[in-house]
């Protein structure tokens, strides 16, 4: 394993048969799907927590099909999930939402399900222009959501929901309608030109807050471990196994707005995830830089090589490792 920081730009890669993202094919995966009625409604974007260590393993995070891990305050990391090809049956411990909250729900113009806030993150979503696709207690939406209590667990990691659930409510306000999510790409083959990116290591905090993912290619994914420990799915009782891991560079801003007062209080952090910059792909075992882009607040954001053309994920889920942009990952 070695450091590696921020790249200085994209790179120029081969080109590779792309998968044609149409009819019942999922714009966010690029995976065929049997039942094609489920594009035909918006994403259910879930705040989910990741620390402490008693709330996982989470229930859902596998079979989301893009899941974003951020820094929340005191170095902590936080997850939004987000479904739409598909359901899960259990989904959480449901959380807190941040400023990067702002964004992920507008960009894939998605519900969005959490519980607390802020009161300045709190009136920043009450104002947003997707407020009308908020379901959380906290605007007066609590029969989504139910208590599951566990040994061990403090009463504010019980909370769960499941996305039928939460479809439902979609579908109740007349929000349940197929989305424009086009801008990713697709390939089963893995262009040429990139590095080797078997193993990569992303220390938010240390030891103790880690992303750990190792490329096993019987599963032709990365297994993902956290602070030394594999990272299960309660639903399945099996390591979450990624296809794609982006780690995306973007400016942090520390805001005035506080969160806790715990260790001298700290502050909400501002993600700018709108405009462009640098991340890199890690997928197939290779590791590649390129430029994200977005442009417009309802673009998704976009991943594309030194030539502007789409670099193609391979077909299935991803995470996104959202990063300041002095930080430095380790790959081998």
């Amino acid at each position: 394993m070695g450091n590696v920081p921020m790249p200085s730009g994209p790179g120029v890669y081969g080109a590779v048969p792309q998968v044609a993202v149409d009819g019942n094919v999922c714009p966010i995966t690029g995976l065929p799907i049997a039942d094609a009625s489920r594009l035909e409604r918006r994403p259910i974007a879930v705040k989910i927590s990741n620390a402490p260590a008693v709330v996982r393993p989470q229930a859902g995070i596998a079979s989301a099909d893009v899941l974003f891990e951020h820094y929340a305050e005191g170095s902590l990391t936080r997850f939004t999930a987000v479904f739409l090809s598909q359901d899960v049956p259990k989904v959480g411990s449901i959380r807190s939402a941040r400023l990067i909250d702002l964004e992920i729900p507008a960009m894939f113009k998605s519900m969005f399900a959490f519980s607390g806030a802020s009161a300045g993150v709190l009136g920043r979503l009450g104002a947003s222009d997707f407020a009308d696709r908020i379901i959380s207690p906290d605007f007066g939406h609590h029969s989504p959501f139910r208590r599951v209590p566990a040994p061990g667990k403090a009463y504010e990691h019980t909370l769960f929901s499941d996305t039928s659930t939460l479809e439902g409510v979609m579908a109740s306000r007349g929000l349940r309608a197929r989305q424009d999510l086009s801008g990713w790409a697709f390939s089963e083959q893995a262009p040429s030109g990139g590095t080797p990116g078997s193993r990569l290591n992303i220390r938010y905090r240390g030891d103790s807050v880690t992303a750990e993912y190792t490329y096993d290619v019987g599963v032709g994914g990365y297994r993902r471990s956290t602070n030394g420990a594999p990272h299960g799915d309660e639903a399945t009782g099996q390591q979450v196994v990624v296809k794609n891991v982006v780690v995306l560079y973007a400016k942090h801003v520390e805001s005035d707005i506080l969160e806790d007062t715990w260790g001298g209080g700290h502050y909400s952090i501002e993600i700018q995830l709108w405009g462009s910059g640098v991340a890199k792909v890690f997928r197939d075992g290779q590791m590649y830089d390129v430029r994200w882009d977005r442009p417009h607040r309802s673009d998704l954001v976009r991943f594309v090589d030194g030539e502007g053309k789409p670099f193609p994920f391979r077909p299935g889920n991803t995470w996104i490792q959202l990063v300041p942009l002095d930080f430095v990952i380790e790959v081998g």
